[in-house]
């Protein structure tokens, strides 16, 4: 794949307007009210992981509409006191899959909640256990069109609204520290990361991962590649409903939760990426309100940094968590 996007010096300075409805705050606020109207009691099992070193719960916690969400949740065994805490939303398709595939933020001495997705799961990794209840009008293949006709019942308003009862539910937890939790994730991961820091107000940080389900006005149409191209398929058999479904698109827009976010971010973008175009990540990296940074991988697709770019993470989050006083401390 060759570079097809703005120069990076140009990307730096790309800071377009949200295109957003009025009514974006009241959309979010009703939506988030009556969603922990509803919300039921969080249900902690105990899991047998086989993993010495490691204290791991099955966790299913309420969602949109009281809908039951399933999570892995893990912390280091033996650990001293509430932890700083890392919430970890995943990639498109992709179900919570085992608890030992994913043990990196335990291993470095955090609490740590990985968030089924729900209705995904059947297309990599080990699969989910979170169904999506909720039906939709005409769709392409995939979840990106899923319910686009209105915002109210757009896929997306459940995913996000599940994000951040996610946190909800893991504040509520013995061995979590409510004041140190940040929230991660990768591709679709980091979209919903995004949403949930330009609806809380309590995190202490932010990594989104070259993130999808940004600026949608300039993907749609710049990549031929799914998932934004799902939009174009649709577009292309629905022709009449461009205005209507780039409308619902506004309410999700991760640069218009950019622009809300106060939480300190740390951002990743790979120039090469097909699936993300760069142009859509430094939109959101550039509108963000609160302290943002971002780290460019010149000559990698998708995969971004991986394993390098997670010891960047690392060392980041770590200085943030210990800006923090812990309980214990104070």
């Amino acid at each position: 794949m060759s570079r097809f996007d703005f120069e990076l010096d140009d990307l730096r300075v790309y800071r377009p307007t949200p295109s957003e409805p009025e009514d974006f705050d009241e959309f979010w606020s009703t939506t988030l009210a009556e969603a922990r109207l509803s919300a039921r009691e969080t249900v902690m099992t105990p899991y047998e992981s086989f993993l010495d070193g490691f204290e791991v719960f099955d966790v299913e916690f309420s969602g949109f509409g009281g809908h039951p969400v399933k999570a892995w949740f893990v912390v280091p065994a033996g650990h001293d006191g509430p932890l700083p805490t890392v919430v970890e939303y995943n990639g498109y398709g992709g179900g919570r899959g085992f608890p030992h595939e994913r043990l990196a933020w335990a291993a470095a001495g955090y609490a740590y909640l990985f968030m089924d997705t729900r209705g995904q799961g059947s297309v990599w990794g080990s699969g989910g256990g979170t169904a999506d209840p909720v039906g939709s009008g005409p769709a392409v293949p995939g979840f990106v069109t899923r319910g686009i006709e209105d915002p109210s019942s757009y896929y997306y308003r459940r995913v996000f609204t599940d994000a951040v009862l996610a946190v909800d539910a893991v504040r509520s937890f013995a061995s979590v520290d409510p004041d140190r939790i940040a929230v991660a994730g990768g591709s679709q991961g980091g979209g919903i990361a995004l949403a949930v820091a330009g609806l809380r107000e309590d995190l202490v940080a932010v990594l989104p991962d070259v993130p999808f389900l940004c600026h949608f006005e300039r993907a749609v149409g710049l990549t031929d590649s799914d998932p934004y191209n799902e939009i174009v398929r649709y577009l292309a058999v629905h022709r009449d409903l461009g205005e209507q479904t780039f409308r619902t698109l506004s309410y999700f827009d991760g640069v218009s939760f950019a622009a809300r976010a106060s939480a300190p971010a740390l951002f990743s973008v790979a120039l090469m990426d097909p699936v993300c175009p760069p142009s859509t990540v430094f939109a959101a990296h550039n509108n963000y309100a609160g302290e943002s940074s971002i780290e460019v991988y010149g000559f990698n697709e998708h995969e971004g940094g991986q394993g390098q770019h997670w010891r960047k993470q690392a060392r980041w989050l770590r200085e943030k968590f210990e800006t923090v006083q812990s309980p214990a401390d104070s």
